[in-house]
């Protein structure tokens, strides 16, 4: 009791700190009134957005709410069904908040100086860090204190799976259809500047790099990191007799360890401001992970008396790094994979798209295989093999909040980079906000790749739970059962189905955005003169209106396919329906992550070095960055939680399933 108690104080100071950060970004002098104007389009945009999907996601829950109480009637389950989707917005609502404002102080500190810009962005994007770690820690004590029984913590995690499943999925459309609309009519038709004030869509594409890359990523990391919480608490209560009771404490006081680590590194920033940023930025890292990894050490031997356990969770972190090489060699910006995308844009857009589509068929195997190698590392070198792989998982999380802050840190200077050059801040400290923009784009690409390595041992420990409460070890139906064969290869083909139903809704919403543009220019010619000020507005709101009407089939698509496999061919079949899915979403998700951000940077590398705007071979570049976007940004991302969402949801209807 005192040690939850301790881990709830722990997440209580980490939102003590995100208010003294967000009170450090909003001290910070807003600049021009130019500047002030551009920015308040955007927060103004971002408010409106965030609202109308949290109204369509209200009513959903309490539909859901309805469902849950006649199925189960239960307080219980409704009632943490409830608190996980409430946190979980809550996250995303305060990072995206802060963040959106970070964005016009990070302009306003780089016209004086570039370290403060620096500190100002990076402080930005920890408010969303400490949120998603501390809110997940708040609420895991929480049900700990009240409930004591973990496996009533499944409603819990199916809310959280649920709300971050919205998020992400309405911020991907949004952001992505407004990114290709901007582009598509922005750089190939007219011929302008990204970020240009002439663009109808420049708001509404910086106002999607706030609801994807912030709200909908922090929702995705909040998640995976709660999900682990209640995995680790349900399979640590069917092994307390041989690691102990303090095994069902343990991934909460791990995890208010890797909270105290963040917030020390966090620290270190400001002492390394005067370096190059994503110098200061690898030192961060390096510091936290090192003092997680003291943590850790300190956890096991002081509560479990397991050392085993330790080089579980330290194989599962060392993975969260090494990916990060992975991801660097595959889409850094002077990279081979990235320069031979550009060369062979030289000659059109068809052998673009073809070169970046056989490097990213290429990039799911490293990751995978690091993440396999870890847990049959952890399964064999753990006293206890099932739990070996739950500490691994635990691992991945204990970098999640430095992690999550790189990432808000991305869409902060992203914005940062926009306000200037539509307010035309021209400043002799101008410079830092393109190199913060470019090490935003690195760490934007870090995390995504995190998330898919870190979701993806999430979910093989969701489906080990699974497993062990329908007891598919001891399960006599064999692979040569057809409703067995029938239930792996449907759940194969379900994330396809997923992720078509993602990238046509970005197509669908990118198609208006394009017309409406398209209209503004025709319709009102001083547009591109610069002598009128296009409707802004407009485009923000067909982006709206249609990611929240598209969001709504694949979340049923993800609820709904469980149920059914689950009814009709059982809990068996429901369980290799799980696997299926597992195997071709992890897949799938890293190539359109990675294969998203080869195509975005090959982009970038070229206008870096010869800028050629108008050229075959910019068209080229610009045409496969646009193939890619709905890849990295909708489809992949949502792809994490969407084989989560699943699990949780065999794990809530598991009671009623007969035996197979």
């Amino acid at each position: 009791m005192i040690l939850v108690l301790l881990t709830l104080a722990v997440g209580l100071f980490a939102m003590l700190m995100v208010g003294y950060l967000a009170h450090i970004v909003n001290r910070e002098p807003p600049g021009t009134d130019e500047m002030i104007m551009v920015a308040n389009y955007i927060i103004e945009s971002a408010d409106a957005f965030i609202r109308r999907m949290y109204k369509s996601i209200a009513i959903f829950v309490v539909l859901m709410v309805i469902l849950l109480a006649i199925i189960f009637r239960s307080f219980v389950v409704v009632g943490v069904f409830v608190l996980g989707v409430f946190l979980s917005l809550t996250a995303a609502f305060i990072g995206l908040h802060v963040a959106v404002k970070a964005g016009l102080k990070t302009v306003s500190a780089a016209r004086t100086s570039a370290e403060r810009a620096f500190v100002i962005a990076f402080y930005g994007g920890a408010v969303m860090g400490l949120s998603v770690i501390g809110l997940s820690l708040i609420g895991a004590s929480i049900l700990f204190l009240l409930l004591r029984n973990p496996q009533l913590f499944v409603g819990f995690g199916f809310g959280v799976s649920l709300a971050a499943l919205f998020a992400q999925l309405g911020g991907g459309i949004f952001t992505k259809a407004a990114d290709i609309g901007a582009d598509l009519v922005g750089k190939i038709e007219k011929r302008i500047p990204e970020d240009d004030p002439r663009n109808p869509a420049a708001i509404a594409d910086l106002v999607g790099d706030n609801v994807g890359d912030c709200a909908g990523r922090g929702a995705d990391i909040f998640e995976s990191i709660s999900d682990d919480y209640i995995t680790a608490m349900i399979l640590g209560s069917m092994l307390m007799g041989s690691l102990g009771e303090n095994v069902l404490v343990y991934p909460l006081v791990v995890g208010a360890a890797g909270v105290l680590a963040t917030i020390l590194g966090l620290y270190a920033v400001k002492l390394l401001k005067k370096r190059k940023p994503n110098i200061a930025f690898n030192i961060t890292l390096i510091t936290t992970a090192a003092l997680c990894i003291v943590g850790a050490y300190l956890c096991a031997v002081a509560l479990l008396n397991n050392i085993t356990v330790f080089y579980a969770m330290l194989s599962g972190l060392l993975v969260t790094l090494a990916v990060g090489l992975v991801v660097q060699y595959y889409t850094g910006i002077g990279r081979r994979p990235v320069k031979v995308i550009a060369e062979t844009s030289k000659r059109g857009a068809a052998l673009n798209i073809i070169t970046g589509l056989a490097y990213a068929l290429q990039t799911p195997f490293f990751p995978i295989a690091l993440v396999l190698a870890s847990a049959l590392f952890s399964y064999f070198i753990c006293s206890e093999p099932l739990y070996g792989i739950v500490a691994a998982n635990i691992g991945t999380d204990l970098l999640a909040g430095i992690i999550m802050s790189s990432d808000t840190f991305g869409p902060i200077c992203d914005n940062a980079a926009g306000i200037a050059e539509m307010a035309k801040v021209r400043t002799k400290n101008g410079l830092s906000l393109a190199e913060l923009d470019a090490l935003g784009n690195t760490t934007k690409a870090y995390t995504k790749a995190y998330a898919s390595t870190s979701c993806t041992i999430s979910t093989i420990v969701l489906f080990l739970t699974y497993g062990e409460l329908a007891g598919l070890r001891q399960a006599s139906a064999g692979l040569l059962d057809l409703k067995i064969i029938a239930g792996l290869i449907l759940g194969a083909t379900v994330p396809f189905i997923f992720s078509s139903m993602a990238i046509g809704a970005v197509s669908k919403t990118a198609y208006k955005i394009v017309d409406e543009v398209r209209r503004q220019f025709r319709e009102k010619p001083a547009i591109l003169e610069g002598k009128a000020r296009p409707n802004y507005a407009r485009c923000v709101d067909i982006g709206t209106k249609n990611a929240l009407k598209n969001m709504i089939t694949p979340t049923v698509l993800t609820l709904v396919s469980p149920i059914i496999i689950g009814f009709i061919l059982g809990k068996y079949a429901l369980g290799a329906m799980l696997l299926g899915s597992l195997t071709t979403s992890a897949l799938l998700a890293t190539m359109f992550t990675t294969g998203g951000g080869l195509w975005d940077n090959a982009k970038k590398y070229v206008e870096r070095r010869f800028w050629m705007k108008g050229t075959p071979l910019h068209e080229a570049v610009v045409t496969g960055d646009t193939v890619g976007d709905p890849l990295k940004d909708t489809a992949g991302p949502s792809l994490n939680i969407f084989m989560k969402l699943m699990n949780m949801t065999a794990l809530l209807i598991l009671p009623f399933l007969a035996m197979a």
